[in-house]
């Protein structure tokens, strides 16, 4: 059964390329059918080869990034800067062209759930009209869990109940990052929570021979 899957996240930067990544590779090292989108990126397109290398030239560049502005704005602003527009029904149908020829497909967002990616749209309206699957991730540091509380707040009540959450640890555990799973557990129910280890390679096929990192990715998507 076709499979599409939005991975959001509490703000930029917090890791939402590396876990896409991570999944992309891990997925295809299964044997699965599996494409990775970033449709829309401003201030370069480190993130779309990021994903273009996980997935081994399976997708060209602009299959995987169609949409990509100089500013390092968001999206919306960058765009218009160009005196171009980017509009709700042209992602859809890519997304969806590109969904006829995988089993599984990886859509990566723009900043936050709520960050203006183009002309009246967010992230949010790609998870209600894809009717997609879930997946939030969030810097395992001090504040991550009231970040995530209004990420969930802000998803529609259906698409909230089956969200799955990630924390993305950084380089040096220390006492908050210890203690960050349980606390989201507590109050993200039903919302699994998972805590994926830092991990110096950047090369997505490199990390997910890590034992603990594969171990969470077989969880988020079993």
């Amino acid at each position: 059964m076709q499979r599409i899957i939005v991975i959001t996240g509490t703000d930029t930067g917090v890791g939402k390329t590396v876990l896409t990544a991570w999944l992309a590779a891990h997925l295809r090292a299964r044997g699965a059918r599996v494409a990775a989108l970033k449709p829309i990126c401003s201030g370069g397109r480190a993130d779309a080869r990021a994903l273009l290398h996980a997935l081994g030239g399976t997708l060209t560049l602009d299959e995987i990034n169609p949409w990509h502005f100089r500013a390092p704005l968001t999206p919306l602003l960058a765009a218009r800067k160009e005196r171009k527009q980017v509009q709700l029904r042209e992602v859809l149908a890519h997304i969806r062209s590109i969904a006829r020829r995988f089993d599984i497909v990886l859509v990566e967002g723009a900043g936050g759930l709520l960050s203006p990616l183009g002309e009246d749209f967010n992230t949010r309206d790609w998870i209600t009209a894809l009717r997609a699957e879930v997946i939030i991730v969030g810097r395992n540091q001090l504040g991550v869990v009231n970040h995530l509380r209004l990420t969930l707040e802000a998803l529609p009540p259906a698409c909230a109940a089956r969200a799955k959450i990630v924390l993305m640890s950084p380089p040096r555990v220390d006492l908050v990052s210890r203690t960050n799973l349980a606390l989201a557990q507590e109050f993200m129910r039903p919302a699994p929570v998972f805590v994926l280890p830092w991990q110096e390679a950047r090369d997505a096929a490199v990390a997910v021979r890590n034992a603990r990192v594969r171990r969470v990715l077989r969880q988020l998507l079993p």
